[in-house]
């Protein structure tokens, strides 16, 4: 894999681990402000504060997976593989890792798990 590519890669990859660090910060923001904001209501409105917890709470996690994954795809760029299927070994497209820069997959092996996984 070409010096560039791998130097672009570790930069967007830098920017979406800043942005994700950013939205976690002020969905805990949000957080703090749901709880801190609950006075008794009614049962309706308990619910629905009880719902935006569930949500934050979610994206929160979605968000420090994607964060692991971003961390594991900058030490395979430090490791020198970066670009490879942790699978099969064969090489990730560069159109794929555009779209997705922490694949850690093929398109192949990653299709095959989903299938599994269904």
């Amino acid at each position: 894999m070409d010096k560039d590519f791998l130097e672009k890669m570790k930069s967007s990859l830098s920017d979406l681990k800043a942005k994700i660090i950013a939205n976690l910060i002020a969905s805990s923001e949000d957080f703090k402000e749901i709880v801190e904001g609950m006075d008794p209501k009614d049962m309706a409105d308990i619910a629905s504060d009880d719902i935006d917890r569930k949500m934050i709470e979610t994206l929160g996690s979605q968000e420090l997976k994607r964060l692991k994954l971003i961390d594991s795809a900058l030490t395979r760029i430090q490791q020198g593989k970066y670009g490879l299927c942790v699978k099969c070994g064969k090489r990730i497209p560069q159109d794929r890792l555009d779209a997705i820069p922490y694949a850690l997959m093929c398109i192949e092996c990653k299709n095959a798990e989903e299938r599994r996984n269904r």
